[in-house]
This record gives C-alpha cells, sequence and structure tokens, in this order.
C-alpha cells in the first residue's frame, strides 16, 4: 500500500479576498458593531469572522448577501475599489476613489479621524486641520529622509 503524502502548501489568501474582507470591516466599525455581533447574526464565531475580514477565508456569495443585509449595505460596497486580478480585463472608466482611500477607511485610526473631520462644520477651520496634517506629514518624510 502506498501513501501519498501531500506538501505543506500555505494557501495565500487573493488580493480580492483581502479587500472584500477589509471592507466587512469597515463597514462594521462604521456602524459600531463587534465582530460577535456580526458572527451572532451570520451564526458564526467571532474568530470565523476574523478570518473573513482578513481574507484568510473567501466569502461565498450566498454569505456576502448576508453580511450587506446585516450591515446594510449593498454588496458592491463590497468590491468598490478592489485590485485587478492577473488576466482579468480593464476595469470600464475610473475607479470610485484611489485605493489609498478604501486602505485608510479600513483601518481604525484612518476612520476614527474620518467620523471626527467630518464632525468639524467650519470650513476654514477643516482646511487648517488638513493643513495642519499635510505640514506634519511633510515634517516626517523630511526628517525620515535625513536620518538615512
Amino acid at each position: 500500500m502506498w501513501i501519498v503524502k501531500q506538501a505543506m502548501v500555505k494557501k495565500v489568501p487573493s488580493p480580492v479576498d483581502k479587500h472584500v474582507g477589509s471592507r466587512v470591516r469597515m463597514r462594521r466599525v462604521m456602524i459600531g458593531m463587534s465582530q460577535e455581533k456580526l458572527g451572532d447574526g451570520l451564526g458564526l464565531t467571532m474568530q470565523q469572522v476574523q478570518k473573513y475580514e482578513s481574507g484568510k477565508n473567501r466569502i461565498g456569495a450566498s454569505r456576502l448577501q448576508h453580511i450587506s443585509h446585516i450591515l446594510q449595505i449593498p454588496v458592491p460596497f463590497f468590491f468598490d475599489g478592489a485590485p485587478q486580478l492577473p488576466g482579468q480585463p480593464e476595469a470600464i472608466g475610473e475607479p470610485p476613489w484611489p485605493a489609498y482611500v478604501s486602505e485608510f477607511l479600513a483601518m481604525t485610526d484612518g476612520l476614527a479621524l474620518t467620523k471626527a473631520f467630518m464632525r468639524v462644520k467650519a470650513p476654514r477651520l477643516r482646511r487648517r486641520i488638513v493643513e495642519l496634517v499635510r505640514e506634519i506629514a511633510g515634517n516626517d518624510l523630511n526628517e525620515r529622509e535625513r536620518s538615512e
């Protein structure tokens, strides 16, 4: 009797699965829902939700539709700004926003900063905040360049 051992191959998450998962996380955080509560709505554990959000596990179509219902967002939201896979035809038109916007909003700090910024009603003060952040970012870059 021959026993064939398969090599342990670590499966790398697809960039699209990672993107969709990050969009699930972004929307969940936007509405203040915990992973436990989303998991309860789906009949899953918090750990399974974590795997979906990290892109480790692929979200099936029916489950994604269920998630969209729970998070009260249309399914296409999860694919906005998704990376193009090799061999896919070019998309028609411009993406809704650059990838860095999705990445920023997927981070807890990015989302918190966006929510706080949106509460600032004075246009002049908002412009000053943007100028301040630009200056800080510029100084940070200049300091890093000098140290290299």
